[in-house]
Parts: structure tokens; sequence; C-alpha cells
């Protein structure tokens, strides 16, 4: 059995209730009533934490596509002008940090680049989420490292190779992996769950599932292949506005996620099989011998 990773007063890891952290990322549109909401919803269907997005514009995206235009909820504006209105500063950041501890629920960000992980280090937040499409990022893996947080490290578009490079920079101390595949929304066969129980057995630590599909059946599967963390998108709306909403959990949705995680640890056991008490009379009514 791994040993978990202690993130806030919770365990994370074989035998421990799964941890369900709700994405909110960048779904609140930069609007802060918003992300309230979400927060609330998590919170509401039972979730363990809520975590977000930051990055610092002029890093993350390429000089190329600066004053590209774009339709936004703002009107036509340059993709930098976007970027920046979708970026929460230190005082919503602040705000946020505050309603979670309110809430009573965790609360941390992916970050983008070394800035970022700069920017909400200030913040203390209990753990550090790397996307999938930082895990090549050598530089920002060791800034992270550097922090000496749990780490949570989504791999998705990434071979086997990539993956055992970036684990071998982070250290299995702290640190929990998740499967994940990057198509929003992804596929039913292009989920290959069987990959969490295979992250079991070569890196023996705990194992987890980020999931982009619709539906609630194949991430509470994942848990079943021993994922003792899952990660879901969430919105108000999946009609809204962004490039993430539709692949995300409206609050019906969470809820069900949540309830029937919590289902299937009520029934997986211990995989001792014996008698139970509740069989007893209709064993003594049915049995012959």
């Amino acid at each position: 059995m791994s040993k978990p990773v202690k993130i806030g007063d919770r365990l994370v890891g074989t035998g421990q209730p799964v941890f369900v952290i709700a994405e909110i990322g960048i779904n609140h549109n930069g609007d802060l009533a918003v992300a309230k909401k979400l927060i609330d919803m998590a919170k509401d269907a039972g979730c363990d934490a809520v975590k977000f997005q930051k990055r610092t514009p002029e890093k993350c995206v390429p000089r190329d596509q600066w004053e590209k235009m774009r339709e936004t909820p703002w009107g036509y504006i340059s993709y930098i002008d976007y970027r920046h209105k979708m970026e929460f500063d230190d005082l919503s950041y602040g705000v946020i940090a505050d309603y979670c501890k309110q809430k009573g629920i965790l609360w941390s960000a992916s970050p983008w680049d070394e800035d970022s992980v700069d920017f909400l280090d200030k913040f203390n937040p209990p753990f550090y989420k790397i996307a999938s499409a930082s895990l090549t990022d050598d530089a920002l893996l060791l800034h992270i490292k550097s922090k000496n947080k749990p780490i949570i490290l989504s791999t998705g578009m990434s071979n086997q190779e990539q993956v055992d490079h970036a684990v071998s920079i982070l250290g299995k101390e702290n640190l929990v992996v998740l499967h994940a595949v990057s198509t929003y929304p992804a596929e039913l066969h292009e989920l290959n769950l069987h990959v969490i129980p295979a992250f079991q057995q070569r890196y023996g630590i705990p194992i987890g599932y980020s999931g982009h599909e619709k539906g609630v059946v194949s991430s509470v599967t994942a848990v079943a292949l021993g994922a003792c963390m899952v990660e879901r998108h969430i919105t108000l709306d999946r009609s809204m506005w962004g490039t993430d909403q539709a692949a995300s959990l409206e609050k019906k949705g969470l809820q069900m996620l949540v309830k029937e995680i919590r289902n299937y640890e009520k029934s997986r056991g211990d995989g001792v099989k014996r008698i139970l008490p509740s069989e007893e009379p209709i064993m003594k009514k049915l049995r012959r011998k």
C-alpha cells in the first residue's frame, strides 16, 4: 500500500476516502461572483477542494498571438487583453481564500508559469496542481517543487517516458499523479482507465483521475480501479461562454458524482467473503443443509 499524502487535514491514498476536486479553472470568466457560486456548488456537493488556474498572460501567450482579435464577453478585443480579463488579481484571490475558509473547503490553482507560482505562494495554498500542458516544463516543475507543498500532477497528452521524467524531477514524496486525457470532452473509447492501476504498480504512490468526459460513470469507475482522487471541471451552465464549459459538470452532475463515489466506498468492503448477520435468517429459511 502506498504512503498517503496529507493535503490540509486530509490523507489521500489507498484506503482513504476519495479526495474530490472541483475544477473551476477559468469557468468563472473573470467574474468573482460566478467564482463564489461555483465554490458554493462544490461545497454543497461535498467536494474536498476547488481549483483555479493562474497565468501571467505575457509569459503564457506566444507573442505572435497577442494582437489577434477575438469575440469575448467583453467585446471584440485582442487575445492578450482577453487573457488579462480572465485573471484574478491579489484582491480577488484574497477574497477567494477568505471565502473558501469561511465555507470550509480547500482551494488551490494550477500555475502555468513561475511568476504565477510565486503569486499563489503568498496565499499559502495546501497543494499545487501541475496542469497536463505543463508536464514537460522542467523549470516550472522544479520551481513548484521548491515550495515544499504536496503536488498533484496531471498527465494528459503525455506518453509514459514523459510522465516518468516528470515524476523523476518532482520525486515521489508528497506527489499524487492523475491519469488524464486532454480532449474536451473526451470520448469514452479514449479514456484508457486501466492506466490507473498501471500507474499504481509503476510508481507506488497515490494515483487519481482527472476526467474531461461527459457524465459521471467513468469517473466512478476510475475510483473502482483504484483512483484515490478525482478531479472534474464544474460550471454553472454548460452553455456559458468558454472553452471548458462543455466538458464540465453542472450542479446535479457534480452532486451525482460525489454521491456515487461515496456509495462505492460504502459498498467496496474488505474483500473477505463471510456470512453477514443480515443473511443469517435468510440462510436458515432457505438452506436445507
